[in-house]
């Protein structure tokens, strides 16, 4: 069928050259009061005439391309490794504490045996979370890519430990 500018246009016409101008816009080719009024136009043509004068200045766009082999995709959110810096860090700390805790018991007489209260289930919620392969510090905390903003996020794993270079 041969393309002919006075053909009325159908809701599917509009509807697709909407999207053509939202991309046009998203992509910085339209100022927000030009797509506002081009986009007005739109839904106000009668033919195909009409819709095509409000994209004719404008690259044509396949809104339907598949995906480019070259794109990158981002990484599945990985678990930490159970022998990373973050949980070596962890592990230290747990073991100071208890420790510390057992020589204080010592040091006072060895009467009841209170550092068993805190060595015990601060190892049991490590090691849960060490099996698990959940992060040493909880929470579902968001790996930043490189040039990533800090959205007031917390560092996850051994990259973004204090006093390590990035």
């Amino acid at each position: 069928m041969a393309y002919d500018p006075n053909m009325r246009a159908s809701d599917a016409d509009r509807d697709r050259a909407a999207s053509l101008l939202r991309e046009h816009h998203a992509a910085g080719r339209l100022t927000p009061d030009e797509f506002s009024e081009r986009l007005d136009r739109v839904f106000a043509a009668k033919t195909m005439g009409d819709i095509d004068s409000l994209l004719r200045d404008l690259p044509s766009i396949d809104l339907y391309r598949l995906p480019d082999a070259a794109l990158t995709r981002q990484p599945r959110q990985a678990r930490p490794r159970r022998r990373s810096e973050a949980w070596r860090v962890a592990w230290g700390s747990w073991f100071t504490c208890t420790l510390l805790c057992f020589v204080i018991w010592a040091l006072s007489g060895m009467g009841y045996p209170w550092p068993v209260w805190i060595a015990a289930p601060w190892g049991a919620i490590m090691l849960g979370r060490w099996v698990s392969g959940s992060h040493p510090h909880g929470g579902s905390r968001q790996l930043r890519g490189p040039g990533d903003q800090d959205q007031g996020q917390l560092p996850r794993g051994d990259e973004d430990l204090p006093g390590r270079p990035r």
